[in-house]
């Protein structure tokens, strides 16, 4: 009769998995043969590594997009949907510092802007909030634009940050989803609004 544990995942003659350190037996064998071990990429090193000229479509963009002279938050949005032509118009009225710009994600430059957030150029399934230095995308960067407004909005913004990620961005994607059904689409793209 075969030993096994009360668990059913592990048999017995395995150590426990809290108990066990450093790589398994056969990566220590290799690591001491090859020369000692290597250091680990930081991840930083391995995403930089991964979007290969994401630092050239940054450097360009910066240039571009974020002057010494400007370095106000662009907003990208749908040019062709109304809930999204409407968003826009909200917050411009909200917005009395005009401290958001605003394109389309159909534009030109609203492409040089997704690629430098890692979006693909013709994806306008989400509105992005492109800072100098970061990118938000779908819920977040609702609230984020929310902070940019008058009162009560950054309050309001700060207290929905407490609802958890999945779940904003569950009903964001119901919203975004339904936008074209729901609240129809113009037939001409708005104009950059800068």
């Amino acid at each position: 009769m075969a030993t096994t544990s009360a668990c059913c995942y592990r048999p017995l003659s395995a150590p426990p998995l809290h108990r066990r350190r450093g790589p398994p037996p056969q990566q220590q064998q290799l690591r001491t043969a090859v020369g000692g071990p290597r250091p680990r990429p930081s991840l930083q090193v391995a995403a930089a590594a991964a979007t290969g000229g994401g630092q050239s479509v940054k450097a360009a963009t910066d240039a571009e997009f974020f002057q010494t002279s400007d370095t106000r938050p662009i907003m990208l949005f749908d040019g062709v949907c109304n809930l999204c032509n409407g968003g826009v118009r909200f917050v411009q009225e909200h917005d009395p510092n005009r401290s958001i710009r605003y394109i389309p994600l159909q534009s030109e430059s609203g492409r040089k802007l997704l690629q430098r957030s890692g979006r693909a150029p013709d994806d306008i399934s989400s509105v992005v909030l492109v800072e100098k230095d970061r990118s938000y995308i779908k819920s977040e960067a609702v609230l984020r634009i929310m902070g940019y407004l008058n009162l009560p909005f950054p309050q309001l913004a700060t207290f929905l940050n407490f609802v958890p990620l999945f779940l904003r961005d569950f009903a964001y994607d119901n919203v975004a989803d339904n936008r074209y059904a729901v609240f129809g689409r113009s037939e001409s793209e708005s104009c950059e609004i800068l």
